[in-house]
C-alpha cells in the first residue's frame, strides 16, 4: 500500500471524527448545554445543530419531560410523638436546563432530601388523626414548599402524592378496635331507630284506621237518617198535596211508624195531636165496619142548686 493511500485514509478518518464532533442531533424533549472553553455558551434546542469541535463541549443531555421519583418510606414523628412511615411520590419537571446544570449538583438527590425535611416539618405540627385524614392538605403543603425551594434550580414540582401512611402496629390495633366499636354502636342505634319508626308508623296507621272507621260509621248513620227523613218528607208532602182526609192520614201514619222505629238512635217518639185525633176517627170507622162501637154516653144536664133550708122559729 502506497503512502498516498494511507494518507488519504487517515485524512478521511480525521474528517469523519471532526464531523462527528461538529454536527450534533438533539432529540425531542431533550436539551443540551454547550460549554466553550469551560464556560456556558448556549442551550441547544431539539434538532440538528453545529458546534465548534475541540473548542465547544456538549454536556450530557437533560430530559425535559415530567419525571416521577418514588422515595422509600420515611419515618416521621407527629405532634403526639408517634412515629409513622410515609411513602411518597414526587412529579417534577426541569424547566431551565442551565439552572438545573449549574445551580445544583444532583437535583434528584436534592429533591429527595428536601422532600424528607419538608415532610417532617409539616407532619410534626399535626396529630395522627389529622395526618391520616388530611392527605390532600399535606400534599398541597409539600408541593408549595418544594416548588418554592426548587424554583432557583430550574425545577417545577407538579404534584406530591402520599402512597401510604403506616402508623405503629399497636396504634393500628387500637384504631381497629375503636372502629369496630363505632360500627357496632352505629348498628345498634340504627336498629333502635328503625324499631322506633316502625312502632310509630304502626300506631299512626292504627289511629288513622280507627278515625276513618269512625268517620265512615258516622257518615253512614247521617246518610241513613237523611234518607229516612227525606222519605218521610216525601210521603207527607204527597199526602198533603192530595188533600187526604183524617182517616187516610191516620192510615199513612201507621205505615210510616215501622220505618221510624228501624233507626238505632230513635229512642223517643213525638206523636202530633193531629195524629191522635185521626187515630180516634180511624178507630171509630173500624168499630162501625167490624164490632159495634160502644155508644157514647149522653151528656147529663147540670143539676140546679137546692134552695136553702128555712131558719127555725
Amino acid at each position: 500500500m502506497s503512502a498516498g493511500l494511507i494518507a488519504l485514509i487517515a485524512l478521511a478518518v480525521v474528517v469523519l471524527f471532526v464531523l462527528a464532533r461538529t454536527i450534533r442531533i438533539v432529540p425531542q424533549a431533550r436539551a443540551g448545554i454547550v460549554e466553550r472553553l469551560g464556560r456556558y455558551q448556549r442551550t441547544l434546542d431539539p434538532g440538528l445543530t453545529v458546534i465548534v469541535p475541540f473548542i465547544d463541549r456538549l454536556r450530557p443531555l437533560i430530559d425535559l419531560r415530567e419525571q416521577v421519583v418514588s422515595f422509600p418510606p420515611q419515618p416521621v414523628i407527629t405532634e403526639e410523638n408517634l412515629v409513622v412511615n410515609i411513602d411518597s411520590v414526587i412529579y417534577f419537571q426541569v424547566t431551565n436546563p442551565k439552572s438545573a446544570t449549574y445551580e445544583i449538583a444532583d437535583y434528584i438527590a436534592a429533591v429527595e432530601q428536601l422532600t424528607v425535611t419538608t415532610m417532617r416539618n409539616v407532619i410534626g405540627g399535626m396529630t395522627l388523626e389529622d395526618t391520616l385524614t388530611s392527605r390532600d392538605k399535606i400534599s398541597g403543603a409539600l408541593r408549595g414548599a418544594l416548588d418554592e425551594a426548587t424554583d432557583k434550580w430550574g425545577i417545577r414540582v407538579n404534584r406530591v402524592e402520599l402512597k401510604a401512611i403506616d402508623p405503629p402496629t399497636t396504634i393500628q390495633e387500637a384504631m381497629e378496635k375503636q372502629m369496630r366499636a363505632e360500627r357496632d354502636k352505629r348498628a345498634a342505634i340504627l336498629t333502635a331507630e328503625g324499631l322506633k319508626q316502625s312502632q310509630i308508623l304502626t300506631a299512626e296507621g292504627e289511629k288513622q284506621g280507627s278515625i276513618l272507621k269512625a268517620e265512615g260509621a258516622r257518615e253512614s248513620q247521617i246518610l241513613n237518617a237523611q234518607g229516612q227523613s227525606q222519605a218521610i218528607e216525601t210521603v207527607f208532602d204527597a199526602i198533603h198535596r192530595g188533600d187526604a182526609d183524617p182517616k187516610l192520614l191516620a192510615y199513612q201514619y201507621l205505615q210510616v211508624l215501622p220505618q221510624i222505629a228501624q233507626g238505632d238512635s230513635n229512642k223517643v217518639w213525638i206523636i202530633p195531636s193531629e195524629f191522635a185525633q185521626a187515630l180516634g176517627g180511624l178507630s171509630g170507622v173500624i168499630g162501625q165496619n167490624g164490632a159495634p162501637a160502644r155508644p157514647a154516653a149522653a151528656p147529663t144536664a147540670p143539676r140546679a142548686p137546692e134552695p136553702p133550708a128555712p131558719p127555725p122559729d
